[in-house]
């Protein structure tokens, strides 16, 4: 197995507020919001937000538990 990135790998991640804003449809503030709470699955790296689309998809796509 290789340590080389391939172009499927790239494309998957989100780099930046702005398209994992985008991609989660919130507002850009909203977004920093979930960003620097750990509220979605994402990180920082060498101070960039980082998130794959498929783990954002499915972070979203379970059920949410009622708290009570």
């Amino acid at each position: 197995m290789t340590d080389a990135i391939t172009e499927t790998d790239q494309l998957d991640l989100l780099w930046g507020c702005d398209e994992i804003a985008a991609f989660i449809r919130c507002s850009r503030r909203q977004c920093y919001h979930l960003l620097e709470t750990r509220a979605i699955p994402a990180q920082l790296v060498r101070g960039r937000w980082c998130a794959s689309r498929a783990a954002l998809r499915a972070f979203f796509s379970t059920p949410m538990v009622k708290a009570g």
